[in-house]
């Protein structure tokens, strides 16, 4: 995927002033480099004039180690796949080290699968002092492009919002809008679409595809995403289009 670094400097941008990532910040890097959040993870306390801290290679599976590491650093920043949010918090409900271990942490983010009710509501009953964030995005689209902010009892929880210079269409198979409540496909657009895939024009022409409610000459990203739009604006994901 040919991305830009427009489209990944308007995604760090957004999120250093969004979070208010600050020089004091100090932003735990443990994704494998193969994995798109790991750009974040590096370059956003570089923008923000934060620090670093970086696990050993494989300690992103190991949650007394990662506890460890968090307390002696001052980790204020993390990542975590839902699935692995849900393993480090069922750790830590049987270990005071590991919750301890997060004790300075200020806010957690969490993307690259949908994200339970249930996982937030365990994760608020150990840290109820962190903030839980709920990202959205592909790759083609600079890796995030969605936000909001979990918060527990609250039910399902909905990928968001967009972040800065980027548009959501939630559309129906012949390309109009979804009216509120109704599912439909999602699709991107805005500044953070990648250019396409690297010596492959048919599949970034079946799936960049042109914005018929944007400037001329625009795209748009089809994302395969069954989502719906709610009352109050934000974006519920439902499935995939192909299941």
């Amino acid at each position: 995927v040919v991305v830009t670094h427009e489209a990944i400097v308007n995604r760090l941008d957004w999120m250093r002033e969004t979070y208010g990532i600050r020089p004091a910040d100090r932003i735990l890097q443990k994704t494998p480099a193969s994995f798109d959040v790991s750009v974040w993870e590096f370059f956003l306390p570089l923008v923000g004039g934060a620090a670093v801290v970086l696990a050993r290679p494989g300690g992103h599976r190991e949650p007394d180690y990662l506890a460890a590491l968090a307390a002696d650093t001052g980790v204020t920043t993390a990542h975590f796949v839902p699935s692995m949010l849900a393993a480090f918090t069922a750790a830590a409900e049987q270990d005071e080290a590991i919750r301890a271990g997060l004790r300075g942490v200020r806010r957690v983010f969490c993307s690259g699968e949908a994200l339970p009710a249930a996982a937030v509501d365990r994760f608020a009953a150990l840290w109820p002092h962190i903030e839980l964030h709920n990202l959205y995005g592909p790759t083609e689209a600079a890796v995030d492009v969605t936000h909001h902010r979990a918060e527990p009892g609250a039910g399902v929880v909905p990928i968001g919002r967009p972040v800065w210079n980027t548009r959501l269409h939630v559309l129906d198979a012949a390309l109009r809008p979804a009216p509120v409540g109704v599912p439909g496909e999602l699709y991107l657009a805005g500044v953070q679409l990648a250019r396409g895939y690297l010596n492959r024009p048919g599949l970034t022409a079946s799936r960049f595809v042109g914005d018929p409610y944007g400037p001329a000459g625009s795209r748009m990203y089809r994302t395969g995403d069954l989502v719906r739009r709610r009352a109050d604006g934000s974006v519920e994901y439902l499935g995939r289009t192909d299941d």
